[in-house]
């Protein structure tokens, strides 16, 4: 974790700024058993379809996302979370808006 952010209370928009024409992230809390992630991406960014051993939690916070679930489109806005499957194929795209997000990933069999 972040030594400059414990034991603060912050608003999470605030975390992380838009880049033009980028994606940015920032670790929050990386453990071994998972990690806290958040995501800034610049109207028209995304990420290509992948997939990821474990359930992976997604929370707007800015905007609004397009996340793809196995072919599945998914409009997901500030305030909404979606969970992306382990193994299930997802994308996730900056289609109408910029949009902040965090991504919670939990490790386990």
């Amino acid at each position: 974790m972040n030594e400059d952010i414990k034991s603060q209370a912050l608003n999470v928009e605030l975390l992380i700024d838009y880049q033009k024409d980028s994606v940015v992230s920032r670790e929050i809390i990386k453990k071994e058993l998972g990690t806290v992630t958040v995501f800034a991406f610049d109207q028209g960014q995304g990420l290509s379809e992948h997939s990821a051993p474990f359930d992976a939690m997604v929370q707007i916070i800015d905007g609004e996302a397009e996340i793809t679930i196995s072919g599945e489109k998914h409009t997901v806005k500030k305030g909404e979370m979606i969970i992306m499957p382990a193994n299930e194929p997802h994308a996730l795209q900056a289609e109408n808006s910029p949009y902040k997000m965090i991504l919670t990933m939990i490790k386990s069999d």
